[in-house]
């Protein structure tokens, strides 16, 4: 491994750690105040977070004498009125999706260990494609087979003493993670036509306005709430928002996509020792092998195929 692909790779390790250890302080964080609440004040956060990085990179792509970006096909093309158009619709539509994913995620944790919700929401790396059915991409055996995996997984995590049973909490944290390839879809259509970090911080803000609206409706918002709530806020704001999303973006650079996916899920193990180590949750040896064979399904769907000859 040359020190450019080690590099890369630790660059994405460590944006998988601090989303993973993010389960935590979304779980923290509710002790304080309400769902909608947490993802309003941290959606907001991480879009400022991001500001001062658009500055810098326009700066210094000023400096090097960048002035257009690149298409799909590698081919640079000129800002016009268009592209401007569809950076402002790509992230308006990711900060929608990423609004009703995350505050299903944030209530669903309300109801579930740290560990159980990053495995369970892991499983949009499954259904992603899976969904490419319905955008008539072929999907082979070896997906129909991660699936299978993660379904008995997910059977392991559900299953109490008194039999299978999806609690509340399970039931969220599967709609999140359906949400979530949704959201992964939109950005793989908008991402190759528009700067990523402006996509993000349109998608940030949106988020976060959306979320507020839920917050001011349902909620009853506290100064006081908020401010005992700083350190998880800030955390899953400037960490898991602003900080992460950058790191990928660099990390992600001139790597193999199937090795930097395999890299970042790793999130969903991360966040089981995180809730272990910070929260003091265990998980019951069925729980721990439902976990091991969603994960095995994660790896499997994101293996590469064989050239044909």
């Amino acid at each position: 491994m040359n020190k450019f692909v080690l590099r890369q790779s630790l660059l994405l390790l460590l944006t998988a750690t601090i989303w993973g250890v993010a389960f935590v302080a979304q779980s923290v964080g509710m002790d304080y105040v309400g769902p909608f609440t947490f993802n309003a004040v941290r959606c907001l956060i991480g879009g400022v977070v991001l500001l001062p990085c658009i500055a810098i990179l326009n700066k210094f792509n000023r400096k090097n004498g960048v002035e257009c970006m690149e298409d799909e096909t590698g081919k640079e093309v000129k800002s016009s009125p268009q592209s401007q158009k569809t950076l402002v619709i790509g992230g308006i539509a990711c900060g929608v999706l990423l609004c009703v994913a995350s505050n299903l995620q944030q209530f669903g944790i309300m109801y579930t260990s740290v560990g159980k919700a990053g495995f369970i929401t892991a499983m949009y790396i499954v259904i992603v494609p899976v969904l490419g059915i319905f955008l008539r991409k072929k999907v082979g055996a070896k997906i129909w087979c991660g699936v299978g995996i993660a379904v008995v997984g997910l059977y392991l995590l559900c299953m109490t003493e008194s039999g299978f049973s999806i609690q509340k909490g399970d039931l969220l944290l599967m709609l999140c993670a359906l949400v979530f390839s949704m959201h992964i879809l939109v950005i793989d259509y908008f991402s190759p036509k528009v700067d990523g970090v402006k996509m993000s911080c349109i998608q940030f803000f949106t988020c976060g306005i959306l979320s507020g609206v839920g917050m001011f409706l349902t909620e009853h918002p506290q100064m006081s709430d908020i401010l005992a709530a700083w350190m998880p806020i800030l955390y899953a704001g400037v960490m898991s928002c602003g900080v992460a999303y950058t790191l990928q973006i660099v990390g992600q650079k001139g790597m193999n996509p199937t090795v930097a996916s395999l890299i970042l899920s790793m999130e969903s193990v991360i966040s089981v020792i995180a809730g272990w180590l910070i929260l003091h949750q265990t998980l019951s040896t069925k729980e721990l092998m439902g976990c091991v064979l969603m994960f095995a399904a994660i790896i499997l769907v994101q293996l590469p195929d064989r050239a044909k000859k």
